[in-house]
């Protein structure tokens, strides 16, 4: 049951790679996550609007996002034509209860679906009644050179998205101050990704608050400035060798979310 004082929490099932959709959804309950997003991706599950609707059920936990297949590696996940894709993630949103597809930037090579991306993401809106939350991205760098990857760019805030989603690792990544940004992007900020970063330019995901990100700050901001979307973790945990060490980083993360969204309020609005 989820604090009516702060947005609700998820938990990306992204999170439990390589482990499935239905772990993910076992998981999230067994800590207390207060919802789901649903990474569509390579495992067939995640792609499969019953299968999904029916582990949100099973196990009490409404949908609050479906993270459309725009990865590379997902680059063939339902089609290769990047608009049906979209389409299809918003009819799955709509049959499981979801109000927010997040969606990645157009990649440069995708041009012709990058000429119209931001009327078209507009244009989607209006059509499915769904929230397409534009995700910061970020410049590939290597070695010194930072490539630009994304049209019409990695920074949400510089396009007129009516929704965007802020990502704590790739804010690190473009080296972003992601409070900045949010207050740059007011009540168009719809989504949050809770993670964090270092200056690696590897998208690192944490567990937040092991990065220098200042992902506590970011929580703190948007408690006070009366932020009413969804906080969502996406942390990477490839490197957990067992169930119990998997789980005490998907605590960690959710505890970390409750105290510093919570804190403003404990402090008496300070």
């Amino acid at each position: 049951m989820n604090d009516p004082g702060r947005p609700r929490i998820g938990l990306s099932t992204s999170s439990v790679y390589p482990e499935s959709t239905a772990h993910a959804f076992a998981y999230a309950a067994s800590v207390g996550y207060e919802a789901v997003e649903v990474m569509v991706g390579i495992d067939a599950l995640s792609q499969q609007v019953d299968a999904v609707r029916q582990l949100s059920e099973h196990h009490g936990l409404p949908i609050s996002a479906i993270h459309a297949p725009c990865l590379l590696f997902t680059q063939r996940v339902w089609g290769v034509e990047p608009w049906g894709k979209l389409e299809r993630s918003a009819a799955m949103a709509r049959e499981v209860g979801a109000e927010v597809v997040v969606v990645h930037p157009p990649f440069r090579w995708q041009r012709e679906y990058a000429r119209d991306f931001v009327n078209g993401i507009a244009a989607l809106e209006e059509s499915s009644g769904i929230a397409f939350a534009v995700e910061n991205m970020y410049p590939w760098r290597a070695s010194r050179r930072r490539l630009e990857m994304y049209l019409p760019g990695w920074d949400p805030s510089d396009e007129p998205y009516a929704n965007t989603t802020i990502d704590l690792s790739h804010a690190a990544i473009a080296q972003s101050d992601p409070v900045a940004m949010a207050e740059r992007l007011g009540s168009r900020l719809r989504h949050v990704h809770l993670t964090d970063g270092t200056d690696s330019a590897k998208d690192e995901h944490l567990v937040p608050g092991r990065g220098d990100m200042g992902a506590d700050v970011f929580l703190r901001h948007l408690a006070a400035t009366g932020f009413a979307g969804e906080v969502v973790l996406e942390i990477n945990t490839r490197r957990c060798t067992t169930r119990e060490e998997r789980e005490a980083d998907l605590r960690e993360s959710l505890e970390f979310a409750i105290e510093h969204l919570g804190a403003v309020r404990a402090e008496g609005g300070s």
